[in-house]
């Protein structure tokens, strides 16, 4: 697969393996007669439709309540990005997280939001001083993010075989 970068990461674009070009000489006949003369050059391949799909990268979200700045302004729609091996890794090796374990969501979230509000940047301290409400819902966007889009999964009742959707979610942030 090859990938190509798209606008300022908010997405990637994906395609299957490109058309091989034809052989130098491929398609062509040798003609006898006097002198080395070829058939006219056969007309250029054309390449396969290639399948695409973009990669959102990049989810936009709206807190519950939203974050107060100093000043007092309330911050509630930002953006979180998918997350990365290291971004899981990293607060590992941070000594909040090594102390309390239950800090490892808060950092973790501050690396993967991209922007709340007008906040010029966001990091773990400004997830540490969000409501209580406001981190659990980012927890469970998190999940919701980095699972395929979604933490449910559709059911049927063993009993009158209705079919209902259950939450998948519910291990704590950053562990499988």
């Amino acid at each position: 697969m090859r990938r190509t970068a798209a606008r300022a990461g908010a997405a990637v674009m994906y395609s299957g393996a490109d058309a091989a070009a034809p052989a130098v000489g491929a398609g062509a006949e040798a003609v006898p007669g006097p002198g080395p003369m070829q058939a006219p050059p056969a007309a250029p391949a054309q390449p396969a439709p290639q399948q695409q799909y973009e990669l959102r990268t990049e989810f936009p979200f709206q807190l519950p309540r939203g974050y107060v700045d100093e000043s007092g302004t309330v911050h509630r729609d930002g953006v979180m990005r998918l997350s990365t091996a290291r971004d899981e890794l990293v607060p590992l090796r941070d000594v909040r997280v090594q102390e309390n374990p239950a800090f490892l969501s808060v950092v973790l979230l501050g690396r993967v939001i991209t922007r709340l509000g007008t906040l010029p940047t966001v990091h773990d301290g400004t997830v540490e001083n969000m409501f209580a409400s406001d981190l659990a819902f980012l927890q469970d966007f998190y999940r919701q993010i980095n699972a395929e889009g979604h933490t449910r999964a559709a059911v049927e009742c063993p009993h009158c075989a209705e079919p209902f959707e259950v939450e998948l979610g519910g291990s704590r942030l950053g562990e499988s």
